[in-house]
Order: structure tokens, then sequence, then C-alpha cells
């Protein structure tokens, strides 16, 4: 492979890899206050809130998030009446649907964060005089960060991955400018380029939550 070529490939293949990580961003910045809210709502008195909450978050997590995706690109337009309405940017339509099948499964990691505080650590906020508001902001939610950290980090990983997914709905990702240069060359030297960004990518993840798990001392 001539530096030339490899030139010639890798400049479109970062291009699609902003992409990769514009997307990356956008989604858990959103996505992870919209599980925290979905969490709450699941733990909420108010039962019929409860139940279509707990609904939400099945269908989110028992169908692929492929087809999510399709749905929201293609589907939406096709609903009677109101369906030119529903037809979004693709890049736009790709962020709603990872931001809401990605909330879903933060809110089950939150979920298991808050169960697994000692119901003791209530009776003591109680104790020490602590209104709801402060025991929750003050008691609970760090502790429920801190426990859900590991699998918050975990769920990062593998949106890295799932990125790609943006192929399927033609907006032009890291995958798609590999694809399209393996077609045009008939070479795999740019899937190898294409698997060492995401590579980096998510060892720089990694790195960046390790130090996270030992600054809340993890280890």
């Amino acid at each position: 492979m001539s530096v030339d070529y490899f030139n010639s490939i890798i400049k479109p293949m970062l291009l699609g890899a902003q992409m990769t990580v514009l997307l990356f961003l956008i989604v858990i910045v959103l996505s992870i206050p919209l599980g925290f809210i979905l969490t709450l709502a699941v733990r909420s008195r108010f039962k019929p809130l409860s139940w279509l909450t707990q609904i939400y978050i099945y269908v989110m997590r028992g169908t692929p998030l492929l087809l999510q995706l399709l749905f929201i690109c293609f589907g939406l337009p096709m609903i009677p009446v109101i369906g030119d309405y529903l037809v979004l940017d693709r890049f736009v339509a790709a962020c709603l649907g990872f931001i809401l099948n990605y909330a879903a499964y933060f809110a089950e990691i939150f979920r298991g964060g808050l169960l697994a505080i000692d119901k003791g650590q209530y009776e003591a906020s109680q104790v020490l005089g602590l209104n709801k508001w402060q025991t929750m902001t003050r008691i609970i939610l760090p502790q429920m960060f801190r426990i859900a950290l590991p699998a918050v980090a975990n769920e990062s990983v593998t949106l890295v991955k799932d990125t790609a997914l943006l192929y399927a709905v033609a907006v032009p990702e890291l995958l798609h400018y590999a694809q399209t240069a393996v077609n045009r060359d008939f070479t795999i030297v740019p899937f190898f380029i294409a698997g060492i960004i995401y590579l980096i990518m998510t060892l720089l993840l990694t790195v960046l939550f390790k130090w996270l798990e030992r600054r809340f001392k993890f280890d």
C-alpha cells in the first residue's frame, strides 16, 4: 500500500469518524439524563406512569436498534395523515433513534444502581434530618453514579461500535467511506484502517472511564 493511496482513503474516513464522534457525543449527552428520568418514572408511585415507562423500556431493549432506526427514518413518513410532518433529516432521525434506545439501557443501569444502595442509607439520612431532596442529591445519587459507572462505561463503548449502524440509513460515517473504498479499489485495506480507528476511539474512551473509576476510588 503506497503512501499516496493511504492518504487518499484516510482523509474521507477521518471525515466519517467525525460524524461518528458527533453522534456519540449527542447521544451520550442526551440519553444519560433521559435514562435517569426514566428510572425515576419507573419508581414513581403513579402506577400508570410506571407501567408505561416499563413497557417503553421493554420495547426499546427488546427490539433491534437497527429496526428502530429504520422505523424512524422510513416508517414514520409512511404513517397516514401525519406522515408528511414526520420526515426527518437522516442524521437527526438517527440521533433520535440512538437516544431513545440508549436511554432505555441507561435507565436499567441506573435502576440497578439504586437497588444496590442499602436501605439503611435512607434511614440514616432521616436520622440526620435530611429531607427527601437532600437525601437524593447528597447521599443516594452520588452512590448510584459510582455504582453504575462501570456499566455506563461498557454501554458507551458499545455505542461507539453501534454508530456503524448509520451506514444502514445512508448517513455517511466511517464505515460508509471504508465500504466505498473497498468497492472502488477491490481491497480490504480500508476495513483494516476503519477497524484501527474504531479501536483507537474505544481505547481512548476506556482510558477515560478507567480514570474516572480511579478518581472515584473504584479500584
